[in-house]
């Protein structure tokens, strides 16, 4: 959801489509300029919530951060920075802050997934919040870490923290990571318990796919009409085991936001019937 005119109207703009779920950027995701919540904002923002019946409220942090890079400038900033991402949550009590796994530019992926794992740990120590860290499995575009199970487990190992730190599920990045949820759904899942295990999921992107299988190329298109299809996204939503982990849209907006939500939504929730 768009905070523009202010964090607190994100809400109202969820109701707006329909719904229970809303996932927000707290500041601009392409800067490193931070900002700062109000207790006014906070409140109208929690008030906000409360009337039109979100129950569930997260961000995302800035795609500039990489906490698994080599550089010890880039690392201090982007721990800096995620810090902040994490004291605004605080304020907000929102209920979880989704990052990327970073990447290994110097191709020592062990030593990204290391590092990201200690600045996680290093970060939930410094920063006093509910707010749960959620790892986001990733399409593994270049250097990016996070597109196998066993990188996310390793993760969740490093962080040492199994209430506060869980992942968060793409399914367009796991099928471009190589996962087929439309061929072998039943196998990539007793995977996914296997290696990362399904309590650790946390939250579920549902968003088909502009690019096939493998392709490790982040597209993201209209629920059922990518390369996913529809099965992939039935099988989510009738699994009793994910009943209750939320889930959040982030398909192609187009020229009409609001419609194309609300068509998304509603297909999702089709397949419930």
């Amino acid at each position: 959801m768009s905070i523009a005119g202010g964090i607190e109207r994100a809400p109202g703009r969820g109701s707006e489509i329909g719904a229970d779920v809303i996932q927000i950027f707290t500041k601009q995701v392409h800067r490193w300029a931070e900002t700062q919540v109000s207790e006014g904002t906070a409140d109208d923002f929690r008030a906000a919530l409360s009337r039109y019946g979100i129950g569930v409220a997260g961000s995302h942090d800035s795609y500039l951060i990489n906490l698994a890079s080599p550089d010890p400038a880039l690392f201090d900033r982007s721990y800096r920075s995620f810090c902040r991402e994490l004291e605004r949550c605080a304020i907000l009590s929102l209920n979880f802050l989704v990052t990327h796994p970073g990447n290994a530019t110097d191709g020592d992926r062990l030593g990204g997934l290391q590092r990201n794992a200690r600045a996680v740990r290093w970060a939930l120590s410094e920063i006093e919040c509910e707010t749960r860290i959620l790892i986001e499995a990733t399409a593994g575009q270049g250097t990016a870490l996070g597109c196998r199970f066993e990188e996310l487990a390793r993760l969740l190992e490093g962080t040492g923290d199994e209430e506060r730190v869980g992942v968060c599920i793409d399914t367009a990045h796991l099928f471009a990571a190589g996962y087929d949820l439309t061929g072998d759904y039943d196998g990539v899942i007793a995977e996914l318990d296997a290696v990362v295990g399904l309590g650790r999921v946390r939250l579920f992107h549902l968003n088909d796919s502009k690019t096939p299988l493998g392709s490790r190329v982040d597209r993201h298109e209209a629920i059922a009409r990518g390369f996913l299809g529809p099965e992939p996204f039935r099988r989510i939503m009738r699994d009793e085991r994910f009943r209750t982990v939320p889930k959040v849209i982030e398909t192609p907006k187009g020229d009409d936001p609001v419609r194309l939500d609300r068509r998304n939504l509603a297909r999702l929730r089709g397949y419930l019937r």
